[in-house]
This record gives structure tokens, sequence and C-alpha cells, in this order.
């Protein structure tokens, strides 16, 4: 048999030198796709310091581009997810902040599309399982759609777009066994001590929400807010729920488990059935150009929460329809926080940077090109632009003008006051971390507000997927990490997992601020 025509002397390549460097040859330098050697795999470049990323950083593009397509049809993330259907009513004119018209006037309403989610476990999976939740809101305004997409936890687990394939990657599945690994994210987390604060939130009770009702949302990064004279704030959004918040314990979640795999969709569509729809009111927080230097660290850091800033409520989303189709809808439902509204903005966080390229490309690849014009995508308003032909275009543009622009009478045109704000920027294009980290300082500070029990709760849950590490140096770095956080917090789960404390301390002393 001529092996070669069997197999492509590629794949005999990469096989034989999977087990080469199996053999302990050493790291190999990594590639792009075309071969081309990469420098730096750990930081997106930026303009300047705070600056947003630049768009000829080939590798960060061609990376979430290849990660955007590694499932058909199931998304990558959030693929378990639920739906349903509602409407936001304004509390008030907020015109002092943005001219997004979905805050025009208090009792403006607004119909809403909601997603909640579970982030890395696949579609059908149980949904008591420990993970964050997504909570992605489409709002239909009258100046198109805006889709406001985050999670049920404040913060994330990085802060830079660049890393978030391999972040997947090490939550998903091992390739070789197909299970879930704590051995592999901790080998990740333990390179990412930024992440000390998620981590210590999802392995608290958080981590298992016993209700979509009884959850809160959070759009997770800052963005800005324009207002008519363009003048810029920086705000960060929250749903609280009406319900209250409630959650499971592990014995609980997985009592619960053994008699309804399906618990959080039950529990949101028996409710609405029942006429008891839940409800959530709608803060941000909001602060001013100027004011973003005065934190300890970044405040564009989504690592991080702003303590200490008043929230104030702006409307109240009230869900009170379970969709008629679950694929029509909550699967064909295409979020993305590239999806905005005049009014309303990104902030150079460099998660967000990213998420604006990757999700709406996810979308274009997981539902097609057409994905705008499913029922469930499409915007209230008319859609005037000259995009033509091809499993996009539904409808071409009617006449002979599809260019623009034209003196042409009827032709479309730009309005300047839709222009999106100037950012003042300074520096070169880099690529390095953000000046100030502060890695530790909050996931103490949230430790620290646990109940007694609750902090009991969260040694437990972390411990036990941390006493599954095998490699005695991840599992000393990652202890180190929470020993900085907080010395009980660290002592206590150096203890569980029978860790070398004497190690843990020499090591969180090392370990910058």
């Amino acid at each position: 048999m001529n092996i070669s025509r069997q197999f492509p002397l590629s794949r005999i390549a990469a096989l034989g030198l999977g087990a080469l460097l199996a053999s302990g040859v050493g790291a190999q330098t990594m590639t792009r796709d075309n071969g081309s050697p990469i420098g730096d795999n750990q930081n997106s470049q930026t303009a300047g310091p705070n600056g947003p990323d630049v768009l000829q950083d080939t590798h960060l593009i061609e990376k979430l581009q290849r990660f955007d397509r590694e499932r058909i049809p199931e998304r990558v993330v959030h693929a378990r997810g639920t739906g349903a259907a509602g409407e936001f009513v304004s509390a008030g004119n907020l015109s002092e902040l943005t001219r997004a018209s979905v805050f025009a006037a208090a009792g403006k309403k607004t119909p809403v599309f909601v997603r909640f989610s579970t982030v890395i476990h696949p579609s059908g999976s149980p949904e008591t399982l420990r993970d964050p939740r997504g909570f992605a809101t489409k709002f239909y305004t009258d100046q198109g759609n805006w889709d406001l997409v985050g999670n049920n936890l404040p913060i994330f687990f990085i802060r830079d777009a660049i890393k978030f394939p391999d972040m997947v990657h090490s939550l998903k599945p091992s390739p070789i066994t197909n299970a879930q690994d704590p051995n592999r994210f901790f080998d990740f987390f333990s390179h990412q001590p930024e992440s000390t604060h998620m981590l210590t939130r999802v392995y608290s009770d958080l981590g298992i929400p016993a209700s979509y009702r009884m959850m809160d949302g959070n759009g997770v990064h800052a963005f800005k807010m324009v207002n008519a004279q363009n003048q810029v704030s920086y705000v960060k959004f929250h749903w609280k729920s009406q319900q209250g918040i409630k959650n499971l314990t592990r014995a609980e979640a997985a009592k619960v488990q053994g008699e309804d795999f399906n618990n959080l969709t039950d529990d949101l569509y028996g409710a609405i059935k029942r006429g008891e729809s839940p409800k959530w009111d709608l803060y941000i927080q909001v602060v001013k150009p100027e004011d973003l230097g005065k934190f300890p660290f970044n405040a564009l850091d989504d690592t991080k929460i702003w303590p200490g800033i008043a929230e104030t409520k702006i409307g109240t989303m009230t869900l009170n329809k379970v969709p008629e189709n679950f694929f029509e809808t909550t699967e064909s439902v295409a979020m993305a926080p590239s999806h905005l509204v005049p009014g309303i903005e990104p902030s150079e966080d460099r998660m967000l940077q990213g998420r604006l390229f990757s999700y709406a490309d996810t979308q274009f690849h997981r539902l097609g090109a057409n994905n705008q014009h499913l029922p469930v995508n499409q915007p209230l308003t008319k859609v005037n632009n000259y995009n033509s032909n091809g499993a996009g275009t539904a409808v071409n543009p009617v006449g002979d003008v599809n260019y623009q622009p034209s003196r042409q009478p009827g032709s479309y045109a730009e309005d300047a006051q839709y222009k999106g704000v100037q950012t003042p920027l300074s520096g070169t294009t880099q690529q390095a971390r953000i000046a100030v980290t502060d890695n530790f300082t909050q996931a103490g500070d949230f430790y620290r507000s646990l109940s007694k029990q609750e902090q009991e709760n969260l040694i437990g849950n972390l411990a036990s997927d941390l006493v599954k590490v095998s490699n005695p140096e991840i599992r000393q770095t990652m202890l180190s990490h929470f020993y900085k956080a907080d010395a009980d917090y660290g002592t206590r789960l150096t203890a569980a997992v029978k860790g070398n404390l004497a190690d843990v301390q020499a090591r969180a002393k090392k370990l910058e601020g």
C-alpha cells in the first residue's frame, strides 16, 4: 500500500512531529497559518496604552476568524440556551447622557428578545453545571437593533481578546478524552493571574443559578454613552432581578440534575405560562472620561468592577412570551456587541474590541450571510443601504443607483449627526499588557464579602476541581493566586487540596499586586 496516497504528507509529518515533541525535544515557535512566526500571542496591538485595537493586527484577526469557524453549526460558546420575548420600558429621559432613542422618554416601550445560556457546555447539556450564564438582550429600537450581550457575573476571566480562543480551548473537553479536565483549564489560568477574580465568583454559589428569573445580568464591559452634543460618558450596565437572587449548592445541583436537567428552562417557561412574568430593572454606573484615571486600576479592564460608583435605574424589562419555535428564535437569534445604535458606542476595553469583530463574524459563519434577514434578527426600522446580491441579500435595492454618493433623487446619503465620537489617542501601536493590572484585590474583596457558609462552599467547590490537578507546579501556582487575593482564602484552599502552604506563601510574595 502506498501510504502517502492514503495519508497526506502533511498529516504524516504532523503525526511524526507530535511524537517527537512528546519525547521532550523542546518548545517550537508558534506560527500563523502562513507559517510566519508569532512574536506575541498574549497582547493585541493597540493604538497607544489605552487606545483601541488596530486592524493591522493580522494575527489577532486570523486567530479570531479561525476560532469562530471551529464548530458547525453549534455555537462555539453559549450553545445551551433558552430564549424569551418581552418589552423594555424606559424610566426617564436620558438625553443628557445619550441620544439613544430607547431612553428618550419615561414610559417609552421597546420590544426585546433575551437569550440566557451556559457558556462552555454543549447544546443539550444539563443546566445545573457550574458555568457563567449568558444574559444577552436584543432591543428592537426605532433606531435599529441594539444588542447588550453580557453575563450574569459582572466581570470576565481575561482582559484581552487574543487569549479568548485559548481560554475556551482549555475549558472545552480534552481532544483526547472528550471530557472537561481541570488539569487543562487550570494550566491555562495559572498563566493568567487576572482570572483570580472571575474564578472566585464562578466557584462561589453564583456559579450555579437556581433560576434564570432569579439571576442578575451585566454588560461586563464599559461602554460609551454619547449625547447630542457629542459629550461622552463611560457606563456599565447591570440588570437587577426583581425576583431576587437564588443559587444552588453543589449538593443541591446534583439532586436537581437527577430530577430535571432542563430545570432553568422549565422554571422560566413555567413562570411565564402561569402569568408570573419575570422582571429586571436596568441600572447604569456612569464615569466621566476625565475620571477614568482616578481608579487604582485600569477602569476599562473587564476583570474589574467599579466599586463605590452609584447605580442609576434607567428602565425595567418584562419577559412575558415563550417563543413558538425554538429553532427560529433561540437558536437563530444573532446577538453581537457590534449591533449598536446612535448614542451607544464601544469603549477601548480590549476584550470588547475583539468581541466587536468575533461575535458578528461567528453569526455569519453559523447562520450564513443572510442572518440579519431571519425574523428574530430583523430590525423594526427600514434598512437602507446598497449591500447587493449574494447570499446576504434577500431583496436588492430598487432602481439604477446601487452606489453612494449619488446626486440622483431618492438615493441614500449619510447623516453627519450619527458620526462616531472622536476619541483622543496618543503613543504608538504596541503589544503590551495594561500598565496597572491589580489582579488580586477585587478577588479578595469578593471573598471577604461572602458569609462564612458561602466561603466554605467556595472552598469546597474550588477544591473539588483543583485537587484533580496532577501537576504540582500548576496547582501551587493557582493556590498562590488565591492566597495573594486573601491569606485566609489561600490557606484554607491549600489545606483542602493538601498543598504546600510555605511554598504557596513564597510564590505569593513574588506576585505583582
